[in-house]
């Protein structure tokens, strides 16, 4: 699929429609020389994929009656409408068209690609003049508005490059930006790179005439469900080859983009007579127009250092580096000796320290192939999609996003440099089959750091920060914290308070880059409370041996009878539960609250001297309530006294659950470890998640005949991950062997829901 194709699709329904519109003429008796047809849109240019509409413009003198020019109208219309076909048209004079183009930027912007079909030709040219005219003379105006509706359309659609089913037309750096683009070039305004995106449009459009065959719809969005076909259709080994190539066309259209608008901005100091004198702002470089450019006069390549001193100098001066700049620095790249000079390895550190303004920095230099030059292991991650909900980017940006979280918490940590750099490569394993993306990329990034020239115990820091970069979301979300072995488990990783604080900051960073699904309020502060404790324990500060209480949960606890609390947070519903324990307890617990219709996020429960404080994190369902405390505390007593039948009320919702087919998912597993926890044996569940897990698990583990000292429940994404502390009857661990037949009966129970 290709121009051709959309120029013999195009040129097919320009043969049917002047068909038509002299069938209409003879029908009518109209005057030929009063009336013209007008491709306008895609269709203007030439560009029609199977499903798009037939955008029309219909132009008229004026001086034919309002019947027979509807009777005129409705014979070309009728016809295609019986065939199915989309069209879409508007009906004017040349004065008419030309006042509605000045008040309706979507007019105007169409009329750019006015092209002649039929009928009064000079109607057409009349048209196409004047919209040109008031595009050139208005264009002041008219960019604001532009701009206006590419945010908007970018808050709605979101950025193609990093959507996991993106909309190939009105996403950011899509269809409808390049034909953005093309308008601006013929503003006469600002010079438009616009040749940088010819292949990124050939492709996208490639890419939509496929969808529109597999699915058969007039339809723009790559759902996850058709990905594969259009890669079949379009000769792709994989869905996600495609999505790299797409990625990859979005960038550069973005980047286009960004760079565009920032000349659009600067314009009048570009016009000759405004024109500032450039002045220099480091050896080789100069601000000129508000970007900044290479020295005319300087050797590129009698000096290797330059590229990421411009890197650094642009981004802490928050300037873009001009496009020509970047072509230079490519076209005259002289490779940085090993290791790396100490000025470039800080220019780095200071480039990613930049934040925000670091990220068109190096993606201008990424555009030309400059960043894989230096670094050779980036080039594996670009544009590598990531087939994950909790992720919004490629790997290659969600680094850059994390590099930029980063640059915020270098107060908190002794060496930003360290904590930048570990930012920007924690991911740098990703994406090689059957390896740990962790463990790989500690492999990697030695040879990395040390060609960078750091020394080798910061090497071995930065191979630490990114083998164990998950370390403590991961332990804080799925231990007891009050648990002495969970914190020597954390000690025995991580040696010292400096790379502790590391990897605090860099879990903070990583789980803010991946978005609030991944990094909430709730789980921020169980970090913080892992983190202090292995502080502590460091300095030889001996841990509490139970859990510490509120005074308010002292008093509850005291009392022993059954309290609820609701709060609300930012990412849902806080529900604490206090309650004397019991058999069964808190599986009656996740009964109440599923049932209720909340969908459980996180929870955390602790047994102390026979009362049970819970501590849950809820979403709602789309029709529950809103949760009332006194409501919860009624319904969990009645539970309580077998008022309720929990099991039937949550076999009903998992029915109604399964009335939609979903997706194919792997099965659950469920394993239980002795050496993970003091006097405990841990119990871990990992699966899809539904209605009643955490209810079906706990019921399963009461059914054995054992006690849950503790629970550490998360949801994320659509899986379940929850972590049970459980005891035998003398309040130990229980033997290996029963351990092991505890795990498969919950897995077997789990197999046949």
């Amino acid at each position: 699929m290709g121009t051709r194709e959309r120029r013999e699709r195009s040129d097919q329904i320009d043969r049917e429609i002047t068909s038509l519109f002299l069938d209409a003429l003879r029908a009518s008796q109209m005057p030929s020389e009063s009336v013209a047809l007008g491709a306008v849109g895609g269709y203007g240019r030439g560009e029609l994929s199977p499903g798009s509409d037939i955008d029309l413009l219909i132009l008229h003198d004026g001086n034919q009656s309002e019947s027979k020019l509807s009777e005129f109208v409705n014979a070309i219309l009728y016809p295609l409408w019986n065939q199915s076909r989309s069209v879409d048209h508007s009906v004017r004079t040349r004065f008419e068209t030309l006042e509605n183009a000045k008040n309706d930027l979507r007019v105007q912007l169409g009329l750019l690609d006015l092209r002649y079909l039929c009928g009064e030709e000079l109607l057409v040219e009349g048209v196409a003049r004047d919209a040109s005219e008031n595009w050139i003379r208005n264009f002041s105006k008219y960019h604001d508005l532009m701009r206006q509706s590419i945010d908007e359309r970018a808050k709605v659609s979101g950025e193609l490059a990093y959507l996991l089913e993106p909309d190939l037309k009105e996403s950011r750096g899509g269809l409808r930006d390049i034909n953005t683009l093309r308008s601006i070039s013929r503003s006469q305004s600002v010079d438009v790179a616009f040749e940088r995106v010819a292949a990124a449009e050939a492709l996208l459009l490639s890419v939509r005439d496929s969808l529109h065959e597999v699915s058969k719809r007039n339809r723009d969005q790559l759902l996850l469900t058709e990905q594969d076909a259009v890669a079949a259709d379009l000769g792709y080994a994989d869905a996600d080859v495609l999505m790299f190539e797409v990625a990859k066309a979005a960038r550069a259209v973005d980047y286009v983009m960004d760079l565009t608008w920032h000349r659009i901005d600067h314009a009048e100091s570009h016009k000759w007579w405004r024109r500032p004198k450039p002045h220099a702002v480091g050896r080789g470089l100069q601000a000129i127009a508000d970007e900044i450019v290479i020295d005319p006069d300087f050797d590129i390549s009698a000096d290797p250092t330059i590229g990421l001193r411009a890197a650094a100098i642009s981004a802490q001066r928050g300037l873009p580096l001009s496009i020509e700049a970047c072509i230079a620095l490519a076209e005259n790249f002289v490779d940085l000796p090993t290791p790396w000079p100490r000025q470039s390895r800080e220019d780095l550190v200071a480039l990613i320290g930049s934040g925000n303004q670091m990220i068109r920095v190096f993606e201008a230099l990424d555009q030309e192939g400059i960043i894989g030059r230096w670094i050779p292991e980036w080039e594996h991650v670009r544009f590598l999609p990531q087939r994950n909900v909790l992720h919004h980017h490629t790997v290659d940006r969600h680094m850059l996003e994390t590099a930029v979280k980063a640059a915020a918490l270098t107060r908190q940590v002794r060496r930003p440099d360290l904590l930048l750099v570990g930012a920007l490569f924690h991911d740098i394993g990703k994406g090689y089959l059957g390896k740990d993306h962790s463990d790989f990329g500690a492999e990697l990034i030695i040879p990395l750091a040390q060609r960078l020239g750091f020394s080798s115990s910061d090497t071995a820091t930065l191979a630490l920060m990114v083998k164990q970069h998950l370390l403590l979301p991961s332990i804080a979300t799925r231990r007891d914290l009050d648990d002495p072995q969970t914190i020597a488990s954390v000690l025995a990783l991580i040696p010292d308070l400096d790379s502790l604080q590391l990897l605090h900051a860099l879990s903070i960073a990583d789980g803010e880059a991946t978005g609030r699904t991944a990094w909430t309020e709730w789980k921020a502060r169980l970090v913080q409370d892992l983190v202090n404790k292995c502080a502590d324990a460091m300095q030889g500060v001996t841990p509490a041996p139970t859990l510490e209480l509120t005074e308010a949960q002292l008093r509850k606890h005291r009392s022993r009878e059954l309290s609820v609390e609701v709060r609300t947070r930012e990412e849902g519903y806080e529900i604490e539960i206090v309650s004397p324990d019991r058999v069964g307890l808190l599986s009656i617990v996740a009964g109440v609250l599923s049932i209720s219709r909340m969908d459980l996020r996180s929870a955390r429960t602790r047994t102390i001297d026979d009362v049970a404080v819970m501590t849950w994190l809820v979403a709602l369902d789309v029709h529950a309530p809103i949760p009332q405390s006194e409501q919860i505390a009624e319904m969990l007593q009645r539970a309580l006294d077998g008022e309720i039948d929990i099991s039937a009320k949550i076999e009903e919702r998992v029915r109604n659950y399964r009335k939609f087919p979903g997706i194919p998912v792997p099965p659950p597993v469920v394993t239980a470890t002795n050496d993970m926890a003091t006097d405990a044996t841990i119990v871990e569940v990992r699966m899809h998640d539904r209605p009643g897990v955490l209810y079906d698990t706990t019921k399963s583990i009461s059914r054995f005949g054992v006690d849950i000292r503790a629970a550490i429940v998360a949801t994320l994404g659509a899986e379940a991950f929850d972590t049970l502390y459980v005891t035998d009857v003398n309040g130990g661990a229980l033997s290996e062997e029963r351990a092991k037949t505890l795990a498969s009966q919950i897995e077997r129970q789990m197999l046949t829901r």
